[in-house]
């Protein structure tokens, strides 16, 4: 028996859901979790480390860098074979102070634990 999923922590939901190729239509569509999407945003887009992006999400190290590779794979499989993406669904909570501080690279700086 595996161990429970650890509650993920996101500061922002995706502001767009889904993405397809404009004119192909190749088959089923791949589905990235909200906390894989999470781990692109801080690490590729905002710059964090894989550490700092740990922090954020209240997960190991480790864990940061097994859900950013399901979502590297998940992003190049979208890429190369043209297929739909869809964001949505996994194990998250959303920061309680993401509006107040989660923008600005808080690194928990006022994020409480809810577990």
């Amino acid at each position: 028996m595996g161990r429970r999923v650890k509650c993920r922590r996101i500061c922002e939901m995706p502001g767009i859901d889904e993405f397809a190729p404009a004119k192909i239509d190749s088959g089923e569509e791949i589905i990235m979790t909200i906390d894989e999407y999470e781990a692109v945003r801080l690490i590729d887009h905002q710059g964090y480390s894989q550490e700092e992006c740990a922090q954020q999400m209240n997960v190991a190290r480790t864990t940061v860098q097994s859900i950013y590779d399901s979502a590297r794979k998940k992003l190049a499989e979208t890429l190369v074979e043209g297929r739909k993406l869809k964001i949505g669904g996994g194990v998250y909570e959303i920061c309680p102070k993401a509006k107040e501080c989660c923008r600005r690279r808080c690194i928990q700086r006022h994020c409480s634990d809810n577990n």
